[in-house]
């Protein structure tokens, strides 16, 4: 049987690195993409340490516009047909959108959004003529709710979640599967990334998911061929209610939950 291929963006850490274990096990060759080659090297050397078979690392910097076709050209040159993608790379911004820095906002919209489509369009169309392949897009829970003090991540989330629903209605009956997988707050580096380790959100560390049991819900959905899953009962919970919660409500309770716990 021909080995399989998936690749994954932000694979060096968090969701992604349990994304790579999982599929690893399953003797998927990993392309694992980041920004960070000492990152991608320290990936590597574990992965293979735990048994993967093939581990290839490729240096991106996905919040630069012209990053997703050159690492979609890069895979092709290797003559490599990627089975599965994952969209993984992703990151927020903490702090009032009136204070923010209009420049790491558009570069959160770039990141999370345009190399996302990007790459999703790059390897759909090759999915599509060889009519098979798995397409897995990191949303979150943010999706569902307009996020005060993170307005541009939760946004972005949103067309994730929406985005991923409509390809998925669009390449149904072609063989191929688009999932989204909406977590909650997990440990990971986002938060230290986000410059939100003051939020009351993140004060409780033992509040937050595991990557590993993140990974293994987004695994078995995108697996089964799911639409979404939302990982974990409290955030499946907090979704439901959201969904017959006013906007306006919502958006309030997240400003709340979200704001520093010095009041600021």
């Amino acid at each position: 049987m021909e080995q399989k291929s998936i690749l994954i963006t932000g694979g060096t850490c968090g969701i992604g690195l349990e994304l790579a274990r999982l599929f690893a096990k399953d003797n998927y060759q990993l392309l694992i993409a980041a920004r960070s080659e000492t990152e991608l090297a320290e990936a590597k050397n574990l992965l293979e340490k735990e048994g993967a078979k093939e581990v290839i690392t490729i240096p991106c910097d996905l919040f630069d516009f012209n990053a997703a076709g050159a690492l979609y050209q890069t895979v092709k040159s290797k003559g490599i047909h990627i089975d599965v993608l994952v969209n993984n790379a992703g990151q927020g911004q903490y702090g009032l959108f009136a204070d923010s820095k209009l420049d790491r906002l558009m570069d959160i919209i770039q990141l999370n959004i345009c190399s996302l489509v990007s790459l999703t369009h790059y390897f759909l169309q090759d999915f599509v003529q060889r009519g098979s392949g798995r397409i897995l897009n990191l949303s979150s829970v943010a999706a569902k709710a307009p996020g005060p003090w993170q307005a541009v991540y939760h946004a972005t989330k949103a067309f994730v979640h929406s985005f991923t629903e409509a390809l998925r209605s669009e390449v149904k009956d072609k063989g191929i599967t688009v999932t989204a997988l909406l977590p909650g707050a997990t440990r990971t580096d986002f938060f230290n990334k986000a410059e939100m380790m003051e939020s009351k959100i993140v004060q409780d560390m033992s509040k937050l998911a595991d990557p590993a049991d993140v990974a293994k819900d987004g695994y078995k959905a995108l697996m089964k061929g799911d639409d979404m899953v939302v990982s974990g009962i409290e955030n499946k919970i907090q979704v439901a209610i959201g969904n017959l919660t006013p906007d306006e409500n919502l958006a309030d309770n997240t400003r709340d939950k979200q704001a520093p716990v010095t009041g600021k």
